[in-house]
This record gives structure tokens, sequence and C-alpha cells, in this order.
């Protein structure tokens, strides 16, 4: 990462607080003084360390790792050699050849049957006849090469050979729609895709769309079955296993990329328009993974479960760090409810997720305890909160309440999990609170975007503090950027507020072909602003409270960033997703509640009400009045301001879903396509407010 010389005159003026030493050659290098424990630079109580951005100003306001506050971490500090992608399986292969890596359930007939596995060893030797198929199939290095299908170890070893021999991956949902898939294809100008059979017929109907596509490779599919192609098309269709044959022939030596060449291109679905293609390089994803491998570390005893999305950056980064560390990765079957089957078999000791399915467990949990009887409710609440307590403390809990209580609860994710990570949205306090209590294992949430490689900040071991996301990244530092539209600065009281900004070797290196857009994400000075409001907590933790880019004005001027209303109303009971919708033309909010089955059938059994079918007992107007009246309970408890407030609710049994178009493939709401899905209901809830409220909804 290159500095420019107000960076250096910075840290020549920090050399006050350091030793003398001479100055290192690394600009990114400082060496710290740690009798200046004075100096705001130093606190041996803090989770992270502040710099000052500019000499001119005195305002110290960039934060930086404590676990390494003198350099930004680029490399894995016991293995300096590793810059790439391919010198990550390298290592790991010469490491841990014979160890158990890629593990499925899947049986080549269609069958679940125990985990079949293919050591570190046996996976170098497929990647290199992948590669070498690719190259006999005249797919030139430089290529981009499309990942059209679901988690599964093949999709492993393309990502590998890609690497091997410095081609370009472009993984792609399997959700997207046909129209979505046909842009990214053309616009990454992809010569290889590889799908299985159910995405090969999206793919084949608009094959004369795709022009740039020459080969075709389907996972799980016999040639024979393959339809024939109009000759002249120019494009060939082979099977996983033929191009194996075919690379092993002939096996080509590996072409490695640089650590600055691009490794992927991510495209992000985003809330609006079409997708934008991150470009990520060897050195930011290593850079990332480096950074977080000081704070966890994944062992070559450890087994992980795969389901979360190859194709997002979350799960992409699992997979390096499980490499690095010689993991043993087993893949889900492929259908998300039968994954307590899989964990089941598989009894991982890794399990990283998204709230929503914490959220599941949370309440599966709860629900099991609530009707269990006065005297187990008891024992678990006696256990619960003598277990919490010591945790808090940081103390042994006794480990009586596992034997009587939580061991049974364990065993619902296999019995030996001995870390939880949680990413892509926010995990509520009480519930992370509760899966280390229940689970009794290290429950941490991180902060990150496709942009910065993954992982922007983490939560430390040992900080038993929920509702928030810890410190920086040791690759990356951070700052707070005031916000005056929202009422977010840096001189807010207790702590300081703002949009949270990144700046550090895991910056990716821009949108593909579109420059206009990264400009408006990346600053002069190298800052990549993420659109999310956060707040440093004492000790130098992060604290997501908001989001920029999703606020809009009410009527009388007041602004409204909806995402933040729904993270609260979700703690309603009755309440699975929310979409809050407001704009300049009314001055009031409406909200479409997409409802929890079990809470509402209960409810309404308890209340004696009758109905014949979910659909019906949604529209009942004592329904939607009994819900608003609890979201309102729910809002004042979180100090909603008045105008924050719904001032009517549709109900909808159907949720929210990647197939009904309503939300992202990270579970994100599609805001303008949720607005057109529900204009209707949004109208008429304007319009019964507009009949009752003796001030006007429309100005």
């Amino acid at each position: 990462m290159e500095f420019s010389s107000p960076a250096q005159r910075r840290l020549e003026t920090l050399r006050s607080h350091l030793d003398s030493s001479p100055a290192p050659d690394d600009p990114t290098s400082l060496f710290l003084n740690t009798t200046a424990s004075a100096s705001p630079f130093f606190n041996e109580d803090s989770y992270s360390v502040v710099l000052p951005e500019k000499l001119d100003t005195g305002i110290w306001n960039v934060y930086r790792s404590a676990k390494s506050p003198t350099k930004l971490v680029s490399r894995f500090p016991d293995h300096p050699e590793i810059g790439t992608l391919h010198d990550n399986f390298v290592h790991a292969v010469e490491t841990y050849p014979d160890n158990k890596y890629l593990g499925t359930r899947a049986r080549p007939d269609g069958t679940i049957g125990e985990y079949t596995w293919m050591t570190y060893a046996e996976t170098a030797s497929a990647r290199q006849a992948i590669g070498s198929g690719l190259l006999y199939n005249g797919i030139n290095h430089g290529a981009c090469v499309g990942l059209y299908f679901i988690n599964r170890p093949e999709w492993l070893v393309v990502d590998h050979a890609c690497a091997a021999y410095s081609f370009i991956s472009v993984p792609l949902y399997d959700t997207l729609g046909p129209d979505a898939v046909k842009f990214v294809v053309n616009h990454a100008t992809l010569q290889a895709i590889f799908c299985v059979p159910q995405t090969l017929n999206t793919l084949l109907s608009f094959l004369s769309e795709i022009p740039s596509i020459r080969l075709v490779v389907v996972v799980g599919g016999a040639d024979e079955n393959f339809p024939s192609l109009p000759p002249g098309s120019g494009v060939k269709i082979v099977s996983y296993q033929k191009l194996l044959s075919q690379g092993r022939s002939g096996l080509h030596p590996f072409s490695p990329p640089k650590p600055e060449d691009i490794a992927t291109i991510c495209y992000t679905s985003g809330t609006t328009g079409t997708p934008k293609g991150a470009m990520l390089s060897h050195e930011n994803l290593i850079s990332n993974v480096a950074g977080s491998s000081l704070s966890i570390n994944f062992l070559s005893e450890d087994i992980y479960i795969s389901y979360l999305p190859l194709a997002h950056i979350y799960e992409r980064s699992n997979q390096i760090m499980g490499v690095y560390g010689g993991v043993s990765i087993g893949f889900y079957q492929g259908d998300i409810m039968k994954l307590m089957d899989d964990l089941a078999v598989l009894r991982p000791t890794v399990f990283c997720s998204v709230p929503r399915l914490y959220n599941r467990v949370y309440d599966g949990i709860t629900s099991a305890v609530k009707s269990s009887g006065v005297t187990k409710r008891r024992l678990f609440q006696v256990a619960y909160n003598s277990k919490k307590k010591a945790i808090l403390n940081g103390r042994s809990p006794s480990p009586l309440w596992d034997k009587l209580v939580f061991n049974k609860i364990k065993e619902k994710l296999g019995g030996r999990v001995r870390f939880m990570g949680s990413g892509a949205s926010p995990l509520s306090p009480d519930v992370m609170d509760f899966l280390r209590v229940c689970f009794g294992c290290s429950v941490r949430e991180g902060y990150g975007m496709t942009e910065t490689s993954c992982v922007i900040s983490s939560m430390d071991e040992g900080d038993n503090l929920s509702g928030h996301v810890g410190s920086p990244n040791p690759a990356c530092e951070v700052k707070l950027v005031d916000v005056p539209e929202m009422n977010y600065t840096s001189e807010d009281q207790p702590y300081p507020r703002g949009e949270i900004c990144v700046r550090g070797p895991i910056i990716f290196k821009g949108y593909y072909k579109d420059e206009e857009q990264t400009k408006e994400i990346m600053d002069e000075d190298g800052w990549l602003h993420t659109g999310d409001i956060g707040l440093w907590l004492p000790g130098g933790r992060l604290k997501i409270i908001d989001r920029k880019k999703n606020i809009f004005k009410l009527a009388q001027g007041e602004y409204i960033a909806p995402e933040k209303i729904e993270n609260v109303y979700t703690k309603c009971r009755f309440v699975s997703q929310c979409f809050i919708h407001g704009d300049s033309f009314n001055s009031s909010l409406v909200a479409i509640v997409a409802v929890d089955p079990d809470v509402m059938k209960d409810w309404a059994a308890s209340e004696g009400i009758k109905y014949e079918n979910l659909g019906q007992l949604c529209k009942d107007p004592k329904v939607r009045k009994a819900v608003l009246t609890e979201m309102d309970i729910v809002g004042r408890e979180a100090q909603l301001r008045g105008f924050e407030f719904a001032k009517a609710v549709t109900l909808v049994p159907e949720p929210f879903t990647l197939e009904n178009g309503l939300l992202t493939p990270t579970f994100k709401v599609k805001r303008p396509q949720a607005k057109a899905y529900f204009a209707e209901a949004i109208s008429k809830m304007y319009a019964e407010i507009a009949a009752w409220d003796p001030m006007p909804s429309k100005l």
C-alpha cells in the first residue's frame, strides 16, 4: 500500500510517541513505545489504537487493531511467502496432504449417505486436471471462468484451478434470474462456465445472446444426455468428468498469478440496478484472511460445514481461512431444510451462519422451553441465568448446567461446535448471549463487505460485551466521517458517530468496467465509504447503528433510515420480516410485515379467533391492530422517535424470499421491488390513515 508524503510526515510526527529506532522502510510500519501509555495512541485496555489522519488538524480519528498497531497486515505472520490463493493451497497440500478436505453426502446416483472425502493431495491432483482441461479446450490464462451452481466439492476444485492457472473466477448465485445471469456473462466476457443440469437449462435458453462463451462444463451430468448445439455455434458442452479426463491426458505446468493479479470478480446483486462486479486481487483476499488469522484460528482438526453461498464473500473468505489451517470442509446436501440432518451426521467444530438462521435456532429453543412445562422451564431459566452470569464475569460455568440442560441443545448442531461466527447483518445482542450460554462456545460477530474482501472488523476473544462488531481487522484502518444531514458527527456524545470508512490492502481494485461507481465509493485518499453508520464504543469497538444509502425524507422533512426501524420491529414476536415505506409525499410511515406463522396461530388460538387459513387471519382488522400495538411497544422500548413509528401495517402470510424477488442473495430487502410488489397495500394503508388521522398524511 502506497502512502503519500503527508502520510510519511504523519508517521514522522508520531515518533514522539515511539522509540528512537530509525524510521523503517515500510511507511505502514510504526514502533510502539510502550512507556508512552498516556498517549491517545496507546491504551493497554483497548482493542484498538488511534492515530491522527492529518497533521494539521491534531484530530486523532483513525483506528487500527491493537493486535498490529504498527503495521497493516498483508501476509500471514507465520508464512509471509503466501501471497496468492495458489500459494495458500500449495501450502496446505504440502503441510496436510492426507487430511480430509472436501466431503459430500451426495452419491452419483442422487441418493444421500455418509460423508465421503477427498484429501488435500487428491484435490490438488483434480485441480491440475481441471486447469489443464480448460487449456485443452482453448481457454487461455487470464480468461474469466463462471461458476453457476451451489456449494459442492467441484466448486472449490474449479476455484483452485483458476488460481493455479491464472484464470479469473466469476461466481454466479444460482438464484439469479436469467436476465442477471446474461448480464454478468456478457459484462465479464466469460469464456467458460461451470454449471449443473438445472442451471444448464437456463444457459441454453439464451445461449445465442452470450457470444463470449466457448465452453460449458456440466457438473453431475452425463455427456450422452446433453443437447446437440447448432453447427457453427462455437460452443462445446462437456461433462466435468470428461474435462478431468481431457486434462489428465496432457497435464500442463501451473501458471501462478502474482499477488496484484485479479483473483475473482464478485458481482454484488445490490438492491437496485444491474449487478456490480467487485474486482478482488489475490493480495486483497490473502491480506483480509491473514489479518483475521490474528484473532481466529481454524485448526487442522476442525470440521467446517459449507452451506452459505460460495458466491458470497463471507463463505469465500471462510474457505480461504479453512485451507490455510488444513480444515475438513463438509458440504450440505443442497437443501437448506435438511441442514439439521447434515449437521447431525457431520458434527462440525466450526459453524458460521447469518442472523436469520441464528434467530430461527433461538426461536425454536425458546418455544420448546415455553411449552416444556413449569419444572423444566424453571430449570432452564436458573441454568441460563447462572451460566450467563459466570460467562459475563469471565469465570468457568458449572459443568452441572451443561449436563442437566445444555448438552441436549448442543446436539442440535452436532455436539462439537467450538466456534460460531455471524455476519452479513446485525445479530441481536439477546440472541448472541443466548448462543454463548446454550452452546458453550466462542460466538463472535463480524462486519464486512465484498468491496473490502470480507472482514472489516470482528469481535475479539475474551470480549463478552455483545451488541457490537469488534475492533478493526489488523489488515485495515477505520475512521468515521460526519453525516450532518443525519445528525451524526465525530463530536457526538458520549460516542463519536459517522459513516464508516476503510483503508488498507483489503480494499478492492474497483468495479469492473465501472469507473463512475468506483469513484462514488472511493475517495482520493484511498478511503472506501461503506454507506454504514457506526459509533466507537469504549475500547475502540465498532457498533453499526444505521445505514446512509437508504435514507429518505418524509413530507415534513424528517430523515428516515428504514433499515434501523425494520431491525427494531423484527424483535416483535409476530414479525418475521419487515419492510418500512415512506416518501416525501406523506408525513408518516407504513409497514409490510411477513408474520411468524407459528406465533400467529398460537396467539389466535389463545384469543379464540376462528380462521380458515393464515391469509385470512392476516387480513382480520383486529389482528392487524393487535400486531401494530405490539410493534408500538417494541418501538417505544427501542426509543424510536415519533415520526419513526409505523402508523399502519399490512400483514402477509408469505415470507420475503429470493424466489419472489424481494430479497437479495444476502437477505437484504430489495426496496424498489418491495415498493412495487406491495404498491396496492401501501396505497390502501395511506388511505386508511387519511380517513382517521386528523392531521392529513398527504401534504
